[in-house]
């Protein structure tokens, strides 16, 4: 530990300390601190400590400690009770972290309580993992000859999440890292540090882990996220967020060969045909503007229509959208909460005024500037229509409560439609013609892919981005990513 380093017994809560950074077993700090704000009131919920490099480069040391000078990476047993313990763990503080987690960025209580047992319920699944995903295959292909493989662990991985959903998509990256063998060191967004910290610390009240094999810290710039895709000392790096940042971290990674799990950006189509059941496809579509105030990778941000039922859809979701109740995370009657900030308010203002300029606008949000909810970060609901795909709030990801719809003539059109964009995430198709239904689905370039319904996602099935929208993949073969493999070919005694 450096000089400018503090080490402190820390449990966040008591006594309104300092959310500190978890490396190498210990709660450290920089002794620069900044304070994480409510968007749903603007009051200050605590204090965080600012880390980066310094904290970046202690905890690759950690990790890199461990995988080479322990076992770590031999006994999977070992690894599963571990990960088997972070999920009871969790979940018995499940309430805790998603309060947490709601207060911070924004999220309805709701939707924050089933993103940490998700994330439980991903623990779990790794557990399992570690103890299936590391056997390897062998053969005795001519005689005298054993050829076998072993799956390996790539080493430290770098895993660096966003703010959007960070207990979850922490956890399902460091699960399968852990099952696979892997140490970890994780950056996490300062939006949500002090949920953060009470994650390290349900991660650190594992009587299994070694100290040093989860290393946790909290950063706002981006020294140490560079350190992770830069160091020789980290073998692969997994990160979710932007597509443009995770084009600079592929090509950083390529230089030196390190493999890198990205999942980035989305626009998701949701196509509705003439044949659609309007009274589930419309609250549907609702839904997927308004989950976690339309700040998620598959948001549906795109809502083609066939010219046959355009004028009805366009009516429903003007009085639908129109009538969506806002409030704080935490009441249980809101159904839009805050954006993360106030800075993402500016942003997505801004998005939408420029967009007025060459689109129809059916539904105005924007920002809430009176009233009860004006000391947050809300924005009310927007929908606006284009005839043209080329354009701004068609091609580029917003990350709000925006969408925008277009119409389509038929089939062809549709998917030329949905295809139009550099994203490749995710996508929905709503008709009652289940041969329509495949087809059309399939002719989408999307990784995944829902026919008349949304944003269903589950453990037991891979997520993965096509074009733009990401590499690699997550689930099942998710602990293959942070694995290499070793093939042994050994002449046996006695033959030649």
């Amino acid at each position: 530990m450096t000089s400018s380093m503090i080490e402190q017994n820390h449990d966040l809560g008591a006594g309104g300390e300092t959310a500190l950074h978890w490396i190498a077993g210990s709660w450290l700090g920089s002794g620069s601190v900044d304070e994480s704000v409510n968007p749903s009131n603007g009051q200050v919920l605590g204090t965080f400590d600012v880390g980066g490099l310094e904290q970046a480069k202690l905890a690759v040391a950690a990790a890199r400690d461990v995988f080479d000078n322990t076992d770590w990476a031999m006994t999977p047993e070992v690894r599963s009770r571990a990960l088997t313990e972070m999920a009871d763990r969790l979940e018995a503080r499940k309430h805790e972290v998603a309060l947490m987690l709601a207060r911070e960025n924004g999220k309805r209580l709701v939707e924050t309580t089933w993103e940490v047992g998700s994330a439980a319920t991903m623990l779990r699944h790794s557990a399992a993992s570690a103890l299936v995903h590391t056997n390897g295959r062998a053969t005795s292909s001519t005689p005298g000859m054993l050829i076998d493989s072993q799956p390996v662990a790539r080493g430290v991985a770098g895993i660096i999440t966003p703010w959007n959903s960070p207990v979850y998509l922490t956890i399902r990256a460091v699960g399968p890292a852990l099952a696979a063998g892997c140490t970890v060191v994780v950056k996490m967004p300062v939006q949500t540090a002090l949920t953060n910290n009470l994650l390290a610390q349900v991660l650190a009240e594992s009587s299994t882990l070694p100290a040093g094999a989860v290393n946790i810290f909290t950063e706002p710039h981006r020294g140490g996220a560079v350190h992770l895709v830069e160091s020789t000392d980290v073998d692969v790096i997994s990160y979710t967020g932007s597509t443009n940042v995770g084009r600079a971290i592929a090509a950083s990674c390529a230089a030196a060969l390190k493999p890198a799990l990205l999942e980035l950006g989305g626009k998701t189509p949701l196509v509705v045909f003439e044949d659609a059941g309007l009274a589930v496809a419309v609250p549907t579509i609702l839904t997927a503007l308004t989950l976690m105030n339309g700040q998620f990778c598959c948001t549906g941000s795109r809502i083609l229509v066939h010219r046959d039922v355009a004028d009805e859809v366009r009516d429903r979701l003007r009085d639908a959208i129109g009538a969506v109740r806002l409030g704080p995370a935490e009441e249980p009657t809101s159904e839009l909460g805050p954006v993360v900030d106030q800075a993402s308010v500016e942003r997505l203002e801004k998005i939408v005024a420029d967009a007025t300029t060459y689109a129809d606008v059916i539904v105005r949000g924007g920002p809430v500037t009176d009233g009860p909810l004006e000391g947050g970060a809300f924005f009310r609901p927007t929908l606006l229509e284009v005839d043209d795909s080329d354009v701004p709030i068609v091609q580029e990801e917003v990350f709000g409560p925006v969408q925008v719809m277009e119409v389509f003539e038929d089939e062809a059109d549709a998917i030329r439609r949905a295809n139009a964009t550099e994203f490749g995430l995710a996508a929905a198709v709503f008709t009652q013609d289940r041969a329509r239904a495949r087809r059309v689905g399939h002719a989408i370039q999307a990784g995944g892919m829902w026919l008349n319904t949304w944003g269903r996602l589950t453990d037991e099935f891979e997520t993965t981005g096509w074009k733009q929208s990401g590499l690699g993949m997550v689930g099942p073969h998710g602990v293959e990513a942070f694995q290499k493999i070793k093939v042994y070919a050994e002449g046996l005694a006695g033959h030649a």
